[in-house]
């Protein structure tokens, strides 16, 4: 079962850095996107990240709390009108001040059509004050009053429709249509003539009506005019440590089905100093199966975005380390080696060893069917600490072949390594020839007890997954296909 099926694409631009703005910024964007079908672009993408149905749901309501927040309160210009009463003639009267307060949405629904998606809210009500006033001539003495009064609004409805498109690498939104239709107002007057409340009601209904609608729909164009001066001022970078970061230019066009949308985006992991690292050549053209009940969201990662992840860290020079611990700390000194290498305890008694580890080249991810694994080369060089002076005796080369759990810590994907197999071969010794079958049993010690340990203790740590502000992966499964890993999860307010 295609996953598309589950999950649809979600924005994969933000990762859990940005600002609680960016909820209601992201959530629009998703449920703006137009249906017609549009050419991909040349460059691949190596994450998707899919928003279903049921995500759009729970997006649709974070987005439209926010946007009755962000409304509140809203100013709707002032209405002035000359009316002819009988016996009292011409009157000046004006309202103003006249604010909406609160609104209160009773259902909303999100429709796809043939030039874009349509966000809507129907039956919403709100709730106006204002201030009146009026003044009119009689014979010589000009007389006015002037009070307060409420106002409420029931059956109004209020849409937005948009598209969204890919340019140079952001996102472009354009709004084809916004709308906003009262249908029924009623106003309480606080003081005033006997007269006055009938030709409020009367004069001024339409006007007040159209008053309000004109500053909703003005409101909404210009949250739109802003959401896409955010959207082109996205970073087409998010470092990840002092070391990577990842490119999260888009590079298509938004997809949408009848119960998804999404986004593709770079995904390759470059230098914090250089935004190109490499080309890579396959990316994501294939889709992913989710064999879990439908989840909000789902995230497909191609190994080559961990292939890139390794590259950058193995080039900055960060695959060297040197351990003067072990869980026997005895076979950190010569003594320990000197029946089983006299020439090593003659030239250097009783003195201390570091071993000094080098990955050789960059390790290789695989994605498989089964699961995540890893092959990582060693050089472990032994060293002898004599007088001061670090004196390298022997080298052996490794390669090791181990199988990796990826862990979902928050928003965070972390992964724990474990020894599936490894090989082991001599480079050079000064200390005579060396004794394999036991340097094989060393090594597995101390690849077990030291080195995964001290690894996987820094994997734990992960890298943040495309995930909005605000929001937590929740009942989070994880299943793989050939080359391509999928988080498939439920989403929380945090």
């Amino acid at each position: 079962m295609p996953w598309s099926d589950h999950i649809s694409p979600l924005g994969v631009l933000i990762f859990s850095r940005f600002m609680s703005q960016w909820v209601f910024f992201l959530f629009l964007t998703l449920l703006l996107i137009p249906t017609t079908v549009r050419p991909q672009s040349n460059e691949d993408g190596y994450i998707s990240v899919l928003l279903s149905q049921k995500g759009l749901n729970l997006g649709k309501d974070v987005l439209i709390n926010k946007a009755v927040s962000s409304m509140i309160p809203l100013q709707v210009t002032d209405i002035e009108k000359s009316v002819k009463i009988p016996l009292i003639g011409k009157v000046q009267l004006v309202l103003s001040n006249i604010e909406i307060y609160s609104v209160n949405v009773a259902s909303s629904y999100v429709e796809t059509g043939e030039t874009g998606v349509v966000l809507a809210v129907s039956g919403a009500t709100a709730n106006l004050s204002m201030k009146w006033k009026y003044s009119y001539r009689a014979w010589i003495v000009v007389i006015s009053d002037h009070g307060e009064a409420s106002i409420r609004v029931k059956g109004m409805e209020v849409g937005v429709n948009g598209s969204l498109t890919e340019q140079a690498g952001s996102l472009k939104l354009s709004l084809l249509d916004c709308w906003c239709h009262v249908k029924d107002i009623s106003i309480e007057m606080d003081g005033g003539a006997s007269w006055l409340y009938q030709v409020v009601v009367n004069a001024f209904q339409a006007p007040i009506r159209s008053a309000i609608e004109k500053a909703v729909s003005k409101k909404l164009r210009e949250g739109i005019g802003k959401l896409d001066s955010r959207l082109q001022s996205l970073p087409k970078q998010i470092p990840v440590d002092h070391v990577a970061a990842l490119n999260v230019t888009f590079v298509d066009n938004p997809r949408f089905s009848n119960s998804s949308v999404g986004f593709k985006i770079n995904g390759l992991f470059t230098a914090v100093d250089k935004f190109l690292l490499q080309s890579y050549q396959k990316g994501l053209h294939t889709s992913a199966s989710c064999n879990t009940p439908a989840k909000m969201i789902g995230i497909l990662m191609d190994e080559d975005v961990f292939n890139t992840a390794a590259l950058v860290h193995f080039n900055a020079g960060y695959m060297h380390w040197e351990f003067d611990e072990f869980r026997n700390q005895s076979l950190l000194n010569t003594s320990a080696w000197k029946y089983l290498y006299p020439e090593l305890y003659s030239q250097y008694p009783d003195d201390n060893i570091n071993l000094n580890i080098t990955v050789t080249s960059p390790p290789v991810i695989r994605i498989l069917e089964s699961g995540i694994d890893a092959t990582i080369c060693l050089d472990v060089t032994v060293e002898v600490l004599d007088a001061g002076e670090v004196i390298p005796v022997a080298s052996v080369s490794l390669v090791i072949d181990t199988s990796c759990s990826p862990q979902i810590l928050r928003n965070r994907l972390a992964g724990v390594l474990k020894l599936k197999t490894f090989h082991v071969s001599p480079k050079w010794s000064k200390i005579g020839d060396l004794h394999m079958q036991l340097v094989q049993s060393v090594t597995h010690a101390f690849l077990k007890t030291i080195f995964l340990p001290y690894v996987n203790l820094r994997l734990m740590k992960g890298f943040p997954l495309p995930v909005l502000h605000g929001f937590t992966l929740q009942n989070t499964d994880i299943h793989y296909e050939y080359s391509k890993m999928v988080i498939c999860s439920n989403l929380d307010l945090e």
